[in-house]
């Protein structure tokens, strides 16, 4: 955890093109769902069927190995000051407004799923993504509940993990990545990490002058629990009304000193045996 500033680097590659990633304004979102269409599309992702969840008007309910992009809807009514907006009308009149949001895999600089594949089929890509190599992945799960943001899955019709592979094929073309190329409000932003953090940067000084004070950054903080992700978020609430967990940590963290312990318990252990199979002689 913690900050890392070449994670292709620490990879492995000397020369590579610098990081790029996703940054997503939910603010402009207005939950066409053409992100989805895109990357199924491209991908060449079965569809989900158009049996809606009962929640709103969303038919995925949430990212797995066949959804890669999912758009979230969450309706909110109340005081418009309550729900972070200006006043317009009586001040206590109810207001109503939707929260959409476009949510992806967010390719972590410190990436649990990494950790934890036993056959080495998580890579980390030159561009400092995170990618899953379909014909090395044996199917084990280990992944899935390493994530901290539960976002890999297993795909249910090729038994491998899969999830964003934030267009691999069209980078190395050239090209925006799927999802970026079909937003018709730029909520999805395609581009240098670097540059995507000062942008959203400014976006967020914007809206708090414009009154809108609940905005804030989500996953842009290389100082947080993952390293900071490479695709993150402007938020008009807090993580949690989004579906996402307000400080993700990599599930991984800790191993060195789990093995630590086990080591020096199993070391412990064998000193006792030893002491007492050598008591006996005697």
């Amino acid at each position: 955890m913690g900050p890392l500033p070449d994670p292709a680097g620490e990879t492995g590659y000397e020369q590579h093109p610098e990081r790029v990633g996703f940054f997503t304004d939910t603010s402009v979102c207005i939950g066409c769902k053409a992100c989805e269409v895109a990357c199924k599309e491209w991908n060449l992702l079965p569809e989900d069927g158009m049996s809606l969840t009962g929640m709103s008007y969303d038919n995925t309910g949430e990212l797995s190995g066949t959804t890669w992009r999912h758009v979230a809807f969450v309706e909110q009514r109340g005081r418009a000051v309550d729900l972070g907006m200006p006043e317009v009308g009586s001040p206590d009149a109810e207001q109503v407004r939707w929260l959409m949001s476009s949510d992806v895999c967010k390719h972590c600089t410190h990436a649990a799923c990494l950790d934890v594949c036993p056959t080495g089929a998580l890579i980390r890509t030159e561009h400092g993504t995170v990618l899953v190599q379909d014909d090395v992945c044996n199917g084990c799960g280990y992944c899935v509940p390493a994530c901290p943001y539960g976002v890999i899955d297993i795909r249910p019709d090729t038994g491998g993990a899969a999830k964003c592979t934030l267009c691999q094929d069209r980078l190395g073309a050239g090209q925006m990545p799927a999802c970026a190329t079909a937003c018709p409000t730029e909520s999805i932003q395609y581009g240098p990490l670097d540059e995507l953090r000062e942008r959203a940067a400014q976006r967020v000084d914007e809206l708090h002058e414009q009154g809108v004070t609940s905005a804030r950054l989500y996953g842009q903080d290389p100082d947080d629990g993952v390293g900071g992700d490479g695709a993150f978020f402007l938020l008009l609430d807090e993580p949690e009304v989004y579906g996402l967990p307000p400080d993700p940590v990599v599930t991984t963290r800790d191993l060195p000193s789990m093995w630590a312990h086990a080591a020096v318990a199993a070391g412990t252990a064998a000193a006792v045996i030893a002491a007492s199979f050598l008591g006996r002689r005697r």
